[in-house]
């Protein structure tokens, strides 16, 4: 089926047909969205869904900062969360609610100055969305230990709520159905003073500088750390067995195809060095998860998704 305006439902926000996603994509890789929809509002995005042909594929995107969109494009409707979709709003002294195009690290300080221990968002990279869908976490916290629910929208346009035991968390993933969007995020941490908070984030974002290549175009760590840890993840920081290191084991740390490398300063650090395409990225990422099949026998698991179509050869 071959998507246009005029086939698709009215709608108040922007479709754009035949969008490139490299300019939209943090890895700045990608073909193009056969639809881009931007929609205005909640209502817009509702009614669009509702009176959209359930045939067509719809997929969700933030800011792309934990994907690689495949050089062939994707697809169907790409919905893309902009203003309508960033609010960040402090319910009581320990709740807070983001909506789903919300940076983390913007939702981090509005929660420090509201004197809501989230620091751990702090540096993340993405937005709210995709961290809740992916359990995103760090230094021992993850998205499902602060989770208290989320605001969604079936791909048939009922709005629902998500409990935890809904959204099935589990380490570095959840089991949310496809189709289901994400529209907004509930979120609970401890109480503290703001100082104290903002100086845990500039500690977390000195550590971040000193051990990991932040200058550089990736999408943080690329693969899961081997073996099994519990929903929330709380070993990741002490276990013995990382990614980074079965990677070096393979002699994998600086590994290049075109434009793609494994960073020589975090070996599980898959960046665009500049010109790379996705097919390069992904390569390179299956070269390694070879090579350390070979070393050690341990099977890396993709933590970055890859979607859409391969480019026509």
């Amino acid at each position: 089926m071959s998507l246009s305006i005029e086939t698709l439902p009215p709608v108040r926000g922007t479709l754009t047909p035949n969008r490139p996603m490299d300019t939209l994509s943090w890895l700045r890789v990608g073909g193009p969205a056969e639809m881009l929809f931007q929609p205005a509002d909640l209502q817009d995005l509702q009614d669009f869904l509702t009176a959209l042909d359930p045939a067509v594929p719809v997929f969700p995107i933030g800011v792309c900062s934990n994907l690689i969109i495949r050089d062939g494009g994707l697809d169907g409707v790409v919905v893309r969360f902009g203003r309508g979709f960033n609010g960040i709003e402090v319910l009581d002294n320990s709740r807070i609610r983001a909506g789903v195009g919300a940076l983390d690290a913007h939702v981090a300080r509005k929660a420090a100055q509201a004197g809501i221990d989230l620091a751990f968002l702090r540096t993340i990279p993405g937005a709210i969305g995709g961290a809740a869908k992916m359990n995103a976490g760090c230094y021992g916290t993850y998205m499902a230990d602060v989770f208290i629910e989320a605001e969604a929208i079936t791909r048939s346009g009922q709005r629902i709520t998500l409990k935890p035991a809904d959204m099935g968390f589990a380490y570095r993933s959840t089991a949310l159905p496809d189709g289901m969007i994400l529209t907004s995020v509930t979120l609970q941490g401890n109480a503290g003073e703001a100082e104290a908070i903002e100086q845990k984030m500039t500690e977390a974002l000195a550590k971040r500088e000193a051990t990991q290549p932040t200058k550089e175009r990736s999408c943080g760590s690329t693969f899961r750390n081997p073996a099994g840890y519990s929903s929330t993840g709380q070993a990741d920081d002490t276990h013995e067995l990382k990614a980074w290191k079965v990677i070096d084991d393979a002699g994998m740390r600086g590994a290049s195809i075109g434009g793609a490398q494994m960073s020589e300063m975090h070996s599980n650090f898959l960046i665009n060095k500049g010109g790379a395409s996705a097919a390069d990225l992904e390569n390179l990422g299956e070269l390694v998860r070879k090579r350390v099949s070979e070393n050690s026998g341990i099977t890396l698991v993709w933590e970055i998704m890859r979607v859409g179509k391969p480019a026509a050869q």
